[in-house]
Formats: C-alpha cells, sequence, structure tokens
C-alpha cells in the first residue's frame, strides 16, 4: 500500500459509507447551484449535474445533486407500464 492510498482505521470509513439523502428545490441560484430544503433547515448544493427545477426532490451527496428523484420514479412507472 502506498503511503498515497487513504486508509480507514475505523470500523466503518465516514467516505465510503456517507448516503445520498433526498431534498427540494427550493430556487436556481446563479452558477449551477439552488437553495434546497433539507426538512431541518435550508442550505445551498450545486444542482451542476442534474436538470433539477424549483419543486424538485433531489438527491445530495457531499452537497452536489447527484439525481432528481422525480424522474427516476417516472422513467420507472413508464417502464413497469411497458413490460405489463
Amino acid at each position: 500500500m502506498s503511503a498515497r492510498e487513504p486508509v480507514c482505521h475505523e470500523e466503518v470509513c465516514l467516505t465510503c459509507s456517507d448516503e445520498a439523502v433526498p431534498v427540494t428545490v427550493l430556487r436556481l441560484l446563479e452558477d449551477g447551484m439552488a437553495e434546497v430544503d433539507t426538512g431541518q433547515g435550508r442550505e445551498e448544493v450545486s444542482v451542476a449535474l442534474v436538470e433539477a427545477r424549483a419543486g424538485d426532490t433531489v438527491l445530495v451527496h457531499a452537497k452536489e445533486a447527484i439525481a432528481v428523484v422525480a424522474d427516476a420514479v417516472a422513467e420507472d412507472a413508464v417502464a413497469e407500464e411497458v413490460t405489463t
């Protein structure tokens, strides 16, 4: 193992065990950012990787939106209709 590789000395690696959390987009800001409601308050997160709109629920990991939940739910519903 090289000196540059990260090593977890705990039972659970904090980086590896992080999970994305759903938040609601309140409004889009400049530079690919958005104000969101976390359920415990408001925060600014990046939405540069997704096509989010105000009112959308997005999954956020490390202050970065990684998916729009409504889009994923809609795609699953369409796929289910096609297969039935």
